[in-house]
């Protein structure tokens, strides 16, 4: 029985502010990346890793995800992406996207919604409590913080503006499949799970 490709690849990680500046505004971009994958494939390597450049504050770095569909502007464009998912596979080579699923942004819509009431459509998306315990994130300090707008505390395992999913709601696993069948349906090859 043969093994799956990615048990048996060489990949190549990017992170894309800092890889190739294609319009020279001092940020790495999309195509930045294309114009350098004939590159990379000369040095043998066979898998893209793409670390996150969807909708963010940039708080962390882009693991703060505010939408898993868009695409930062500073980045590119939704053509851009699919333009570097052709390109990789034309030299025949896989494609690998960050999916960060354990948390979203606090500028989330999902989140915004979620902290707006206790009882809205998203109000059990996040983890709430009226009063927190004594559970640290793992990051340092309380993983547990005041929403004024909610009068309750959620619970972020990693930063404060980092609200953790709720899993056991099952419209959350369900947005979140469907997000990473979004991608799937525009050629991406697997996923990197940040923390999950």
């Amino acid at each position: 029985m043969n093994s799956p490709w990615y048990h048996k690849t060489s990949i190549y990680q990017i992170y894309p502010r800092s890889f190739f500046d294609s319009n020279s505004d001092g940020i790495g971009d999309l195509k930045g990346i294309i114009q350098k994958l004939d590159y990379i494939h000369e040095l043998g390597f066979e898998t893209l890793w793409i670390s996150p450049f969807f909708s963010s504050p940039q708080a962390d770095t882009g693991y703060d995800i505010s939408s898993y569909t868009d695409i930062a502007p500073e980045y590119g464009t939704m053509d851009d992406t699919l333009q570097l998912i052709e390109e990789v596979h034309k030299r025949g080579m896989k494609i690998v996207f960050d999916m960060v699923m354990n948390h979203t942004s606090i500028e989330h819509p999902w989140f915004k919604e979620s902290r707006m009431s206790q009882n809205n459509s998203k109000s059990d998306w996040y983890i709430w409590q009226d009063k927190p315990n004594n559970w640290q994130s793992i990051t340092g300090g309380n993983g547990w913080h005041y929403s004024p707008e909610r009068k309750q505390y959620f619970w972020s395992s990693f930063l404060p503006f980092q609200p953790d999913l709720n899993y056991r709601n099952p419209e959350v696993k369900q947005i979140m499949f469907d997000t990473v069948r979004f991608w799937l349906s525009k050629g991406v090859d697997g996923f990197r799970l940040d923390i999950f």
